[in-house]
C-alpha cells in the first residue's frame, strides 16, 4: 500500500495578506485565510469599467463617491477582502478595524464578468456581497452582450433584473438609471 500525502491548506493572517498585498505587483483577493490572484482585464473590460465610472459620476452627482478597482472592500461577515471594478459609498467612508485601506459600507457595487470570472462573480461572490449591511445594488456588466444584471436588495430580499441594449437600467433604491447603450458606446466586445 502506498501512502499518498495529501495537500495542506495553507491558513494566512490577514496580516500576511496585507504584506504578501505591499510586495504584489497584481491584486490579491482574500477570503477565510486563503489569498488568491485576481484575473488581468481585456482591453474591453477595463473600458466597460471606465464607462460605468463616467456615467456613475454623472447620474450621482456628489451625493456619492465613486472608486475605481483600486478601492478594496471587505466583506467583515465572509472574510473577504476583493477589488471590485466599481465601488459606490453613498455618505461617509468606513474603513475596517483590520485595514484602513478597505471600506466596509459600499452602498454599490460594479463587477465587469469575463470568462473566467464570471461564475464566481454571480455566484459565491455575489453571495459575498449581499452580507455588506449598506449594499443596496450589485451591478454585473456582461464582457458577451450589451446587457447588465441589476441585484438589488428590497424590503423582502434580493431582486434582480436584466437591462439590455435599448433599455434602461435602474436601481430604485438610488434613484438611478442608465441607458445600456451609453455604457457600451464604443466599446467593442471580445477585444
Amino acid at each position: 500500500m502506498v501512502l499518498v500525502p495529501t495537500a495542506r491548506r495553507v491558513h494566512h493572517s490577514y496580516r500576511d495578506y496585507l504584506s504578501l498585498l505591499e510586495l504584489s505587483t497584481v491584486k490579491l483577493e482574500y477570503c477565510d485565510g486563503e489569498i488568491y490572484a485576481m484575473a488581468g482585464g481585456t482591453p474591453a473590460h477595463a473600458d466597460l469599467a471606465a464607462s460605468a465610472i463616467g456615467l456613475l459620476i454623472g447620474a450621482l452627482g456628489k451625493r456619492c463617491r465613486v472608486s475605481s478597482s483600486d478601492l478594496r472592500v471587505r466583506v467583515e461577515a465572509t472574510d473577504l477582502s476583493t477589488f471590485p471594478d466599481v465601488t459606490v459609498v453613498c455618505g461617509e467612508r468606513k474603513t475596517a478595524a483590520i485595514d484602513a485601506n478597505a471600506v466596509i459600507n459600499p452602498t454599490l457595487l460594479v463587477e465587469v464578468t469575463s470568462p473566467s470570472t464570471e461564475d464566481y462573480d454571480r455566484g459565491d461572490k455575489l453571495s459575498h456581497y449581499k452580507q455588506l449591511p449598506n449594499l443596496r445594488a450589485v451591478l454585473l456588466i456582461s464582457h458577451r452582450r450589451p446587457q447588465v444584471t441589476v441585484i438589488e436588495r428590497t424590503a423582502t430580499g434580493w431582486s434582480e433584473t436584466n437591462a439590455r441594449a435599448g433599455e434602461v437600467l435602474s436601481v430604485a433604491s438610488l434613484q438611478l438609471s442608465l441607458p445600456v447603450d451609453e455604457l457600451y458606446a464604443g466599446i467593442e466586445l471580445g477585444a
